[in-house]
């Protein structure tokens, strides 16, 4: 048979082959160029001595071709005749990650946590679709010279194998060390991710969407506030103004590596919690925005903080309260407080904030400062926001947060009972808010009726899933008639402004 090679330069169809980049026992794979249009594409020939597995190959086309993911290479066309049978892909920009290794370039860790993050995005999306894939490895990952990343189209006919995730995740964690540059901020970040995703220390296999999850927080933490993100794209995230960022630059590699311990050991009761950075604000822009009772409303723009208040930030205002004048100390309560509620502490306030600061147990759970507050009213919910010049969100600001990039609330899974920055991925949106369908339910500020019963009371709104209530989720809601109650798993979050 003669060398493929030789055929460089010729005509197929409409394509220019240039150059001969792969072959297999099936398919030759050619770098080429669409002759009528200058298009550069990726040619994939069937072997005439394979042409019994015409079928197939169409089938696998046809599979790549349905994909529907922007950072995942588009199918062009696919030509099958009595004398060829080939398909043409997009040809992806940059070079492969593999290319960089072999030239020995590394990147520094925040682009790597990109990169991370945005094949973690493409590879949730087909394992969520069922759609089977070739092993993934870091000649499918490309990186241009803008910082934008791209993948191969792995998709394939056929059922997905049930391990194709965990395999491709610990080919990456593998792969991938030499990538990161030493010495950088971050590297040692990056690195013990890499660890976990080779399953080390950890006990069980990653999933992408934990990889999701930790490869975000180390590129928060590595942003540069003067300097354009590593092609990041558009965000409705915003870093409070008050993240110890400066701080955990410096000190962060150790909390990272305390915190995933953290959660290989959850369960143990062993130790206490470290307080790592917790989850940022979330900004919703102003617009036309879902309604948890059906249609949408336009909300202006607004910033929901990414997790309940926790019992550490409730005990600074605790705290505030307790230093300030006694004529100022009611400066926060709502003009309709009661005039027999005399302070502000959550109920049982003393045993919860001590088992907190001494990393013990509180009514038999595990407890940190950076726990929820709960036990809380109405009441001090209000003057914790009104001290921190925030307010409580209406169900409305709630609900339209959760929703951003959401398409099915019923998607979330509870997070458990534990500190807000090691809420589960499961329940963490896509803008970044965590707890919402599990963790504590929350106040809000909204008096409404419930509209199973429109001909009822007003009710105040509590709103979200709890860990004493994990099967109702996000969406779900209770209307109370008094705002004095207090319950272990009822707390707020604010809206910031």
């Amino acid at each position: 048979m003669d060398d493929p090679r030789s055929r460089a330069d010729t005509m197929l169809g409409d394509y220019r082959l240039d150059t001969l980049i792969g072959e297999s026992p099936v398919t030759l794979t050619w770098q080429a160029e669409q002759a009528s249009i200058h298009r550069p594409v990726l040619l994939f020939e069937l072997k005439p001595t394979a042409f019994d597995r015409r079928d197939k190959f169409l089938a696998d086309m046809q599979v790549k071709a349905a994909v529907d993911h922007p950072l995942v290479g588009s199918v062009y066309e696919a030509v099958s005749n009595a004398q060829h049978c080939y398909a043409t892909l997009e040809r992806l920009p940059g070079n492969s990650l593999e290319a960089r290794m072999n030239a020995r370039q590394s990147l520094k860790p925040a682009q790597v946590a990109q990169i991370l993050r945005r094949v973690s995005e493409a590879s949730m999306t087909l394992e969520a679709a069922g759609i089977s894939t070739a092993p993934l490895g870091p000649d499918d990952v490309f990186l241009d010279d803008h910082g934008v990343v791209r993948i191969a189209n792995l998709a394939r006919a056929g059922e997905r194998p049930p391990g194709r995730s965990a395999d491709d995740i610990l080919t990456l964690g593998r792969t991938l060390p030499p990538l990161v540059a030493d010495g950088r901020p971050g590297a040692s970040r990056m690195v013990t991710l890499l660890a976990w995703m080779r399953g080390e220390n950890l006990g069980r296999t990653m999933t992408w969407m934990e990889v999701h999850s930790y490869a975000e927080q180390i590129e928060q933490q590595l942003a540069e506030p003067h300097a354009p993100h590593v092609a990041a794209p558009p965000t409705a995230r915003a870093v409070s103004a008050k993240s110890p960022l400066p701080l955990i630059l410096g000190i962060v590699a150790l909390g990272f590596l305390a915190c995933l311990g953290l959660l290989a050991m959850k369960g143990k009761g062993n130790g206490k919690p470290p307080s790592g950075q917790l989850p940022p604000p979330v900004i919703v822009l102003a617009g036309s925005h879902p309604l948890p009772d059906g249609g949408t409303a336009r909300l202006s723009a607004f910033s929901l903080s990414g997790h309940e208040v926790t019992i550490g930030e409730y005990a600074e205002f605790l705290a505030a309260l307790n230093a300030a004048p006694a004529e100022r100390r009611n400066g926060y309560n709502h003009a309709e407080q009661p005039a027999e509620k005399t302070h502000h502490e959550p109920e049982g306030w003393t045993a919860m904030h001590s088992a907190a600061k001494a990393g013990g147990q509180w009514e038999g759970r595990a407890m940190s400062r950076d726990c929820p507050v709960v036990n809380v009213d109405w009441w001090d919910a209000y003057a914790y926001c009104k001290w921190k010049n925030s307010r409580l969100p209406t169900q409305e600001e709630w609900f339209a947060a959760m929703r951003v990039d959401l398409a099915d609330p019923g998607s979330l899974r509870p997070a458990g009972w534990g500190p807000v920055q090691e809420a589960p991925p499961t329940d963490r949106t896509p803008s970044g808010l965590v707890g919402m369908a599990g963790s504590v339910t929350e106040w809000t500020a909204s008096l409404a009726k419930n509209p199973a019963n429109p001909l009822g009371e007003q009710g105040w709104v509590l709103i979200g899933g709890s860990f004493m209530k994990p099967s109702t989720g996000a969406l779900a809601r209770q209307w109370v008639d008094k705002r004095d109650i207090r319950h272990p798993d009822l707390g707020f979050r604010v809206i910031e402004q």
